[in-house]
């Protein structure tokens, strides 16, 4: 198995349906071929505590949960989900892949709901102790395309707000990787899966391949 410098720490972001989920597990399973110690995990959802966060957080019967309940719900659940699962691993310098982290709570708090910029920060800070990952895939889409996959299993909470919170909340995204280029790599999540994974594994390759012994 190759060994790692550093444990290293890979996200994967984006608007509803944009196929996150499958392209982390593709990618992973890509990389444990080549060799390589990978942990995936999500959020909310990626320990026991935070797997019951995010029943509160995805069920739309909870209608009249409050955006700064709801926000201070996933911080708690990233706070559990990097004690737990997170940090442990990078320090046995595994590599992440994470179903969602920092980037969406800014774009869907502050894309989205229109939360104070201050507050977000503050939150993000407070639940992250600054810990960052060193590549995020953005899965760039359309609203109405991703909605329409998103919805065929039926919707959660968060897919049945309007059309306006998903555009505001992808408008946001961009913004983030307009600002961080060096770290957010924008995938035009239209591609077939195979050729959007072949991008993901060839840029995720290039970028480890520097930590590699």
């Amino acid at each position: 198995m190759a060994s790692l410098r550093q444990g290293l720490f890979i996200t994967f972001e984006g608007p509803e349906g944009c196929g996150k989920s499958t392209q982390t597990y593709k990618l992973a399973e890509a990389l444990r071929a080549d060799g390589l110690d990978v942990v995936t995990t999500r959020e909310p959802g990626g320990t026991a505590v935070g797997q019951q966060i995010r029943e509160i957080l995805l069920n739309p019967e909870n209608a009249s949960l409050v955006r700064k309940t709801e926000v201070l719900l996933f911080a708690a659940d990233r706070v559990q989900h990097l004690e737990e699962k997170v940090r442990p691993a990078l320090e046995q310098k595994k590599i992440v892949l994470c179903d969602r982290y920092l980037d969406s709570t800014t774009a869907y708090q502050i894309g989205g709901r229109g939360l104070d910029q201050g507050l977000i920060k503050e939150i993000n800070h407070i639940s992250t102790l600054g810990l960052m990952p060193q590549l995020t895939f953005l899965l760039d889409i359309p609203v109405d395309e991703g909605l329409k996959r998103a919805t065929q299993q039926g919707k959660d909470r968060f897919e049945k707000e309007m059309l306006s919170f998903h555009e505001k909340v992808r408008q946001k995204y961009l913004e983030l990787a307009a600002r961080d280029k060096k770290r957010i790599k924008i995938i035009d999540g239209l591609g077939t899966i195979v050729a959007v994974h072949q991008e993901i594994l060839q840029e995720a390759r290039n970028f480890i391949k520097k930590y590699v012994n």
